[in-house]
């Protein structure tokens, strides 16, 4: 039997998250926008409830294309407020279509997000080595630097605690405890 970190539950769909995506180190900027997308829904739920709802996030924000999304205009706004398949919060939608065309500006002053987002790690993983969850943190300075500074460019629902789990989800850090069989393979 796996050892796994102490949040990964039975459920299928956890196991296959956290044992080939959680932690891994992503460079690509559409990835990265879609972590972005679902960790500011996942914002006060759990975020079981999110890939219970991956899918459907994916069809209704089409594929996370944030070209697509930055140019939503008030029909695809109405439409997803009313889909039952995602999380119909307004603020979340908003921010959403706030975040896309904030994104897209990140990537032209910098040459891409992944570029931007890395950048404050000098382009390697940071690896933790926690032993139990009373070790692992909900947020650190690092996240709230980059909270800051996301906020300052207009982005929205990227407090501390939301960006420090994108970080742990896209492998800026590694939170995979010691005694996970995932530590030393990210």
């Amino acid at each position: 039997m796996k050892k796994r970190c102490f949040w990964v539950n039975n459920d299928p769909l956890y196991i296959e998250y956290h044992d080939n995506e959680w932690g891994v180190p992503v460079y690509d900027d559409a990835t990265l926008f879609e972590f972005l997308l679902l960790e500011t829904f996942q914002a006060g739920l759990s975020w079981i409830t999110i890939l219970k709802k991956r899918e459907n996030f994916r069809a209704a924000f089409d594929g996370f294309d944030y070209k697509k999304i930055a140019n939503y205009g008030e029909q695809k706004f109405n439409e997803l407020i009313v889909n039952e398949g995602i999380i119909r919060n307004k603020l979340k939608v908003k921010s959403a279509i706030t975040n896309a065309k904030a994104f897209i500006e990140v990537q032209q002053e910098f040459g891409s997000f992944s570029k931007y987002i890395w950048g404050f790690v000098d382009g390697k993983p940071i690896k933790n080595n926690f032993k139990d969850r009373s070790e692992v943190p909900a947020t650190t300075d690092l996240s709230d630097q980059i909270s800051k500074d996301l906020k300052k460019r207009g982005f929205k629902f990227v407090g501390s605690t939301i960006v420090y789990a994108f970080m742990q989800a896209t492998g800026i850090v590694n939170d995979h405890t010691i005694d996970c069989f995932r530590y030393n393979e990210v």
